[in-house]
């Protein structure tokens, strides 16, 4: 749990993690670049026509051509890119993103003991529509598991969620919830000072869509949590559009409830990094000094 005001926020400070992917494999000692071989068949297998432009001890690229955009140049396949093993020196996570990895208890003793990273990208997937990208990106995430299975955990930097590399190789997540699952996080935050709080998304944008936003006081957050990811699932896998002024059905009981209507609205964040957010009012438990009351 962290307090909003101890946080030092920097509301200068965009979100810039939206167009490339960026996952970090932490380890304790520094690991070797698999065999050219050993990863075009493993990427195969979980993304189909992949074939590798480049390899050599500081980094390997692949095409993935079942993936492909329209740029100037021509229709493209997306690329991914693996680096060698390097120190964490260059690699800091910040005290905001180090206080919500609700889902790896582990993350304090992962971060202190793991000296290495081995960082993957995608390049070009940002033109991809949300749910190809999605698909891919988890795909990808999969593969790179199974090459490293020496890696203690994979931190998605554009959400600063982290799980461990034992919990993503054994998953039963379906596939269309994946991307939510591992790569969004759903933020909580005390308000210092009052008895509010907020809960909101990061990692949306990757895909083009908004984060979620919800400030509120005498609820159950766990509640407001669930609520936050079954809304981003719905963005990510409807065709449907959340329209400023639009409706949403609300919590009762802590249960999803038709006859209770929270009213949704397009601003920007009030955490930063600062992004396009829908912020859910949540009626007489909504806060901030909102007044969006038909």
């Amino acid at each position: 749990m962290a307090d909003f005001d101890n946080l030092k926020q920097d509301l200068s400070k965009k979100d810039e993690n939206n167009s490339v992917f960026i996952m970090h494999l932490l380890s304790k000692e520094k690991l070797s670049m698999p065999p050219k071989e050993k990863m075009l068949e493993v990427l195969q297998k979980h993304l189909g026509d992949v074939l590798c432009f480049n390899y050599d001890e500081k980094s390997a690229g692949f095409s993935a051509n079942d993936y492909r955009v329209e740029v100037k140049e021509g229709n493209l396949p997306v690329v991914l890119l693996v680096m060698d093993s390097m120190p964490v020196d260059n690699f800091d996570i910040d005290a905001l993103a180090r206080s919500q990895m609700w889902d790896c208890p582990e993350s304090a003793h992962i971060l202190d003991e793991c000296k290495y990273h081995t960082v993957a990208v995608d390049m070009m997937a940002a033109l991809l529509p949300g749910k190809e990208r999605a698909k891919m990106d988890m795909d990808y995430m999969e593969a790179l598991t199974e090459l490293y299975p020496e890696c203690e955990a994979v931190y998605f930097q554009p959400s600063g969620k982290m799980f461990t590399r034992d919990k993503i190789a054994n998953h039963r997540i379906p596939q269309e919830n994946r991307f939510i699952y591992f790569a969004v996080n759903a933020r909580f935050f005390n308000i210092q000072g009052t008895d509010s709080h907020i809960v909101d998304t990061l990692g949306m944008s990757l895909l083009g869509l908004p984060d979620l936003q919800y400030h509120f006081h005498d609820f159950n957050p766990n509640f407001v949590v669930n609520h936050a990811y079954n809304v981003a699932s719905y963005l990510l896998n409807s065709e449907n559009i959340i329209e400023n002024g639009d409706h949403i059905d609300g919590i009762s009981e802590g249960k999803t409830d038709v006859n209770v209507r929270w009213k949704c609205h397009h601003e920007s964040s009030l955490i930063q990094p600062v992004r396009p957010v829908i912020d859910i009012f949540m009626n007489e438990f909504a806060a901030g000094n909102r007044n969006y009351k038909e």
